[in-house]
């Protein structure tokens, strides 16, 4: 009878330890205490952590592919990431085993969550700072377009540009991470500045060669009233008349040109086959002076 009280209390005493020595997950936990009992949990939360972040990396794959291979940017990506993110840790914290009063597998288990968001963080960061590239593009064609296309200033066109990508860039940062966009936008408002100066630099040489052709122009007006200043002089008022006199002489290739313009007669006698005498005859249409041979022009200058 004694004997198999003892095996009785033998039995529960070994319930009792196994018992102790399962997980709420049924994962079998060693005895707490020692370095052999912290490096076994150690070993638990790794293999919660690595499944984790295998399976949350198709997520970032979708995401890569947009952002990297496609070129095109995720809207609400910052969301998107604290998402990501959110569910990798309440998994481990479901899935991985209760530290437990023990303050060294406390400290395990922290690091190894400290280790999962971490391992999540840095593709993320990775993808938020390409897309960050993206909007900083995206924001430098919307300046040049409207200092291009709009009467607006390029003072105003970088205000547009940079509350864009301002307003963009907020909504692709995940809140409570170091991921910052300061130094795109420092380097985006660096190149509209230098486009700016630039164009300012180009309008002012175009301003400088119409102002040296006015002032060639100007020049080239006072030297033709020097001249007629001087042919006034020279000769008296010149007549307002200018008269231009061609008459073709019948039967032959000799035209006849005179003319009268500021005061001087001009007399000029060419010879010029006449190209229509096959179509019109051997007379042309007039034997004489006539309108077919005879031509007249008058400029009167007031």
């Amino acid at each position: 009878m004694v004997r198999l009280d003892v095996v009785a209390l033998c039995c529960l005493a070994a319930s009792v330890s196994a018992a102790r020595s399962l997980s709420p997950f049924g994962v079998t936990l060693p005895p707490r205490g020692g370095a052999g009992a912290v490096s076994d949990f150690a070993g638990l939360c790794e293999a919660v952590k690595s499944s984790i972040v295998e399976r949350t990396g198709q997520s970032i794959e979708s995401l890569r592919r947009s952002i990297i291979d496609e070129g095109e940017t995720v809207e609400d990506f910052g969301a998107k990431a604290d998402v990501i993110c959110g569910q990798a840790l309440e998994e481990f914290a479901q899935n991985a085993p209760s530290p437990g009063d023990n303050a060294l597998a406390a400290s395990t288990y922290d690091r190894k969550l400290e280790e999962l968001e971490a391992a999540l963080d840095a593709p993320l960061q990775v993808l938020y700072l390409r897309q960050l590239a993206l909007l900083r593009e995206k924001a430098l064609q919307t300046y040049r377009a409207n200092t291009r296309v709009t009467e607006a200033s390029d003072y105003e066109a970088m205000l547009q540009a940079d509350s864009q990508f301002t307003r963009e860039a907020e909504g692709a940062t995940r809140e409570g991470s170091g991921w910052d966009y300061a130094g795109e936008r420092s380097y985006l408002q660096s190149v509209m500045n230098d486009v700016a100066q630039t164009r300012k630099k180009l309008i002012d040489v175009q301003m400088k060669a119409a102002e040296k052709q006015t002032t060639a122009l100007q020049f080239l007006q006072q030297q033709q009233q020097i001249i007629q200043q001087l042919q006034m002089q020279l000769y008296g008022q010149s007549s307002p008349w200018n008269i231009g006199v061609a008459y073709r002489i019948p039967d032959t290739n000799f035209n006849l040109q005179g003319s009268y313009q500021q005061g001087k007669t001009n007399l000029q006698l060419s010879c010029v086959p006449d190209e229509y005498a096959p179509m019109l005859g051997p007379n042309g249409f007039t034997n004489g002076v006539g309108p077919g041979n005879l031509g007249l022009s008058l400029n009167l200058s007031l």
